[in-house]
Formats: C-alpha cells, sequence, structure tokens
C-alpha cells in the first residue's frame, strides 16, 4: 500500500539513494557544473531538514519503500520594501526512483505538495528546473505550472 507522508530518520538510505539519481541527471546533462555520484545532503543534514518545520519533506512510501519525495521550503518576504508579504512554498527537490517512473508517483507527491500549501495557507507554490531536464520540464508544464523568471548564462 503506498502512502505520502512526511520524511522520517528511517527514510534516510533511500533518500539519500534518490539524491544520487537526481545529482547524476543534472551531472549527465551539466558535467561542468554537477559533480557526479554525489548527494546535495548528508545524513546529517538530512535529519536536520526533516526535523525542521520551516522545510517540510514528503515521502512517496510504498510498502516501506521510498520511491519518490518532495523538498520544500516554506518562503515570505516579511517587511520588504520590494516584494509582497505573500507565503510561498518553494518546491527545492521532487524525485521519483528512475525505476518507478510513469506510475504517477511525481503528479502524486506534487499534488500532495499543493494541497499541503493550501492547507497552509500558501498564496503559491514554486520551483525551478534545469534546462538539461527536459523531462521535468515536461513534466511540471503537465502539471499546470507556467514560467515565473528565467535564470540566464553565458559561458566564458
Amino acid at each position: 500500500m503506498a502512502i505520502i507522508r512526511p520524511a522520517e530518520n528511517r527514510d534516510i538510505p533511500d533518500v539519500l539513494n534518490l539524491l544520487v539519481q537526481v545529482n547524476m541527471v543534472h551531472h549527465n546533462g551539466r558535467p561542468d557544473l554537477f559533480k557526479g555520484p554525489a548527494t546535495k545532503y548528508d545524513a546529517g543534514e538530512l535529519r536536520a531538514i526533516f526535523a525542521d518545520g520551516s522545510r517540510p519533506v514528503f515521502v512517496y512510501d510504498e510498502d516501506g519503500r521510498v520511491l519518490g519525495y518532495a523538498f520544500c521550503v516554506f518562503q515570505q518576504h516579511v517587511g520588504s520594501q520590494l516584494m509582497t508579504d505573500i507565503k510561498t512554498l518553494y518546491i527545492d527537490d521532487l524525485c521519483v526512483d528512475e525505476n518507478q517512473r510513469g506510475k504517477h508517483i511525481g503528479s502524486a507527491l506534487y499534488n500532495h505538495v499543493l494541497d499541503f500549501a493550501r492547507q497552509s495557507g500558501c498564496y503559491n507554490v514554486t520551483l525551478n528546473v534545469w534546462s538539461c531536464n527536459p523531462s521535468a520540464l515536461k513534466f511540471y508544464e503537465k502539471c499546470g505550472l507556467t514560467p515565473q523568471k528565467i535564470g540566464m548564462e553565458k559561458i566564458l
């Protein structure tokens, strides 16, 4: 049986494996920027993130195996002279195990994040996607996301 739930310390080995998968997608697309294989966080950092209420992490758990995750961060510009004081839930990372893709796990995680953001009083949900990851871009467009801003570069 599959459920989406907050990440727990027992999930760390599976999450680390998924973090390597995400890294390798980026490494293969931009080896000039991303080392591989590597992880964005180590086990100690994951324990701290999982305990931080301002950085919710959800996992797709199927019979005790984590097949996907969504790392999120609450953002708000309180007292800014420039930005309005809206509450945003930023999706820092969303991953589905490469052997489980196409089974709507990503959509289930994304919809769970949307529901959580609504219940948390958020105005919007945002994320970044690397242009070297066209399948992720296509997935997010299919979910109804539209560009908010575009990062650009010139390699020297």
